[in-house]
């Protein structure tokens, strides 16, 4: 298996998860669906809602705790509102693209998956898509962003065996 995922687990409650072989999945899955090469890499900061409250701060300016961040190495989104982004480039000749940074919070991603009953590998695995299609340049911010970006995770999901997650 490609190693696309470089995990960083600073909240110890990470530990038992699986969460590098979960985010391996969910990366290749992710750009093999998109038909983008398989050896783009991102990196993955497993943490707490501390941490996390703090990082929402300094980035987004809210003093809140959230489920995933993502920080995009380059500005991929598109130019038209549910247009599909900019494809991604390697830094250096020959290297893979590096795509950026994901920080999952533990606590925020526990609370939801148990509060809409749903298994924990399956809340983390749409929250890396989420994260990952995030880095690739799309977003929510419009309707037509938000609609492409919901039918990508629903069908990276599925792929995935995973029900549709709204």
């Amino acid at each position: 298996m490609t190693d696309n995922v470089d995990v960083v687990i600073e909240a110890p409650q990470w530990e038992d998860v699986g969460l590098h072989a979960l985010a391996e999945k969910a990366v290749l899955a992710t750009l093999r669906h998109l038909r983008l090469p398989d050896d783009c890499q991102c990196s993955l900061l497993a943490t707490d809602d501390a941490r996390i409250t703090v990082l929402n701060a300094d980035f987004r300016a809210k003093e809140a705790a959230t489920n995933v961040l993502s920080w995009p190495a380059e500005d991929l989104a598109a130019d038209t509102p549910g247009g599909p982004p900019a494809l991604p480039e390697a830094d250096f000749p020959g290297e893979p693209p590096f795509l950026g940074d994901i920080a999952l919070a533990w606590e925020t991603c526990r609370a939801e998956a148990d509060c809409a009953e749903k298994p924990l590998n399956a809340h983390v695995t749409h929250l890396i898509v989420h994260g990952l299609l995030h880095l690739l340049g799309y977003d929510h911010i419009c309707d037509e962003d938000a609609d492409l970006m919901e039918r990508l995770e629903i069908e990276i999901l599925g792929e995935l065996g995973f029900p549709d997650p709204y």
